[in-house]
């Protein structure tokens, strides 16, 4: 007779949506690493365009070119901000999938938990089972050779 849990499919649901939590939190990781790397280029350019204006202002450039540049370096400002408001949702779903993850994990864990001792307990009824028949047989052989 073999074991079968009568939760399987509990514990089997529980697995996927661990698999799930897992994949989700793949996912946000994945977002939050795009987001940064996209600051990361906002912010060089404004350097590259801190750096010219800088060089434009020591070559005498014309106001209008001064102006562009200034306009340019408030719109990287802004986009800066924007970007960094971003990072930072980007950064509290990654820990609320963390935090999702974590509760997926200890569910499985209680559920195979269960699983497990429902597995010994199997073993064990077997096993005193197997013993009461071992014994039976030999109480039935001592019986005959006492005849």
């Amino acid at each position: 007779m073999r074991f079968r849990y009568v939760y399987q499919k509990v514990v089997d649901l529980k697995t996927n949506e661990k698999t799930q939590a897992e994949w989700m939190l793949s996912e946000a990781v994945g977002i939050l690493q795009a987001e940064q790397h996209s600051l990361e280029q906002l912010l060089e350019e404004r350097s590259r365009t801190y750096f010219a204006l800088q060089t434009e202002m020591e070559n005498k450039a014309s106001m209008i070119k001064l102006q562009e540049l200034q306009r340019y370096m408030d719109y990287l400002e802004q986009s800066i901000d924007r970007k960094m408001g971003d990072v930072h949702r980007a950064e509290v779903n990654v820990d609320n999938k963390k935090v999702a993850l974590n509760g997926k994990m200890l569910d499985e864990k209680v559920w195979l938990k269960a699983k497990e001792k429902a597995m010994e307990k199997y073993q064990h009824v077997m096993l005193l089972r197997e013993q009461n028949e071992l014994d039976e047989m030999a109480t039935v052989r001592f019986a005959m050779r006492a005849r």
